[in-house]
């Protein structure tokens, strides 16, 4: 039995132990999933890729006729190159058909592409037990296997990039390894001439900008800057985020405000209220939710929570002020902010 670990399967494919066999390629990262069972064939495909002779099925293809599978397996390549049979969307229904060819696969490469499966499933339990089977887990990048990436990305492409650039990446990428590696190739692309990357390039290509200028609109009007936030509603109402989501937006913002004084005048920390704080706010943002906290009394976020529901009612019974209602009730607040 050869059961893979997830970290080890990056070593594995640069030298795979078989020449012929089952490679179930499986996890809940769909992206580094795909990744891997490519770095497969093209490892199997070897210097002459031309001459391999690649078959690629979808897994209801084989579902509807499952002798397709042992047929392009069995089958002569007109070229003498490797024969490599890829499925994408592999399931245990295939199980059947795969015990023929467990023990001899005629010489072919068949690669499975899965989600992600349990280790009592019946298609991972049949290649893990095969002795030409392995395995690959494929999990979402750790901590250390992001960072790595993008460092890599970016050593390999020369740019230099500044010290907050890779903990910003780490905060916004790493659930799926094809976005990011096309967020990656986006932002060499983006400096392939400057050869520097900065922590606002990151964020204005990489971020979710409408929950970005979101956020901008928040800070704003919790530490009183009339100027950003007159900047970040423009940029939103631009964008057509609706009034009405940024009302409801900013209640909560003022909710969770309150409840993080509530904890500093129960005498805890203003950054530890809001480090502790479940969801924790994206890292960039401590520093100016740290001041708001401390700027705003248990009453004045009280009222402000008021003004809040009753703009919001406000906006719902005349939508078409809507805009004007929101715009009007985030501007004084943030002038009283201004003014503390």
């Amino acid at each position: 039995m050869t059961a893979l670990k997830a970290h080890e399967v990056a070593r594995y494919l640069a030298r795979p132990d078989l020449s012929e066999g089952i490679f179930l390629v499986y996890g809940p990262d769909a992206g580094l999933v795909r990744e891997t069972a490519q770095k497969l064939v093209r490892y199997f495909s070897g210097d002459d890729p031309q001459s391999a002779s690649l078959v690629v099925l979808d897994g209801s293809e084989v579902d509807a006729d499952p002798s397709i599978l042992a047929m392009e397996a069995k089958s002569v390549s007109l070229f003498g190159g490797k024969r490599i049979i890829r499925v994408r969307g592999a399931t245990k229904s295939m199980v059947m058909t795969l015990t023929e060819l467990r023990d001899d696969p005629a010489g072919a490469v068949i690669v499975l592409e899965a989600g992600n499966l349990l280790p009592k499933d019946a298609l991972r339990a049949l290649v893990e037990a095969a002795s030409l089977g392995r395995a690959l887990p494929c999990y979402p990048d750790s901590d250390e296997t992001l960072i790595t990436l993008i460092r890599d990305t970016f050593a390999k492409e020369a740019i230099r990039v500044d010290n907050d650039v890779v903990p910003v990446l780490r905060e916004i990428l790493g659930n799926d390894r094809e976005i990011t590696r096309r967020e990656l190739e986006k932002l060499c692309l983006y400096a392939a001439t400057t050869k520097t990357l900065t922590a606002d390039d990151v964020l204005l290509l990489c971020a979710d900008n409408g929950a970005l200028v979101i956020d901008t609109i928040l800070d704003s009007t919790g530490s009183g800057h009339a100027e950003k936030l007159e900047l970040a509603l423009n940029r939103a109402l631009a964008s057509a985020v609706d009034p009405q989501r940024l009302l409801r937006s900013a209640d909560l913002h003022f909710a969770a405000l309150r409840r993080w004084r509530s904890e500093v005048d129960a005498g805890k920390s203003a950054r530890d209220a809001v480090n502790n704080a479940r969801p924790k706010p994206h890292f960039s943002r401590t520093g100016t939710l740290e001041q708001q906290v401390r700027l705003w009394s248990d009453h004045a976020l009280a009222t402000a929570s008021e003004r809040l529901l009753q703009a919001t009612a406000d906006s719902r019974r005349r939508p078409s002020l809507a805009e004007a209602t929101m715009r009007r009730v985030l501007l004084s607040l943030c002038m009283t902010a201004a003014t503390h």
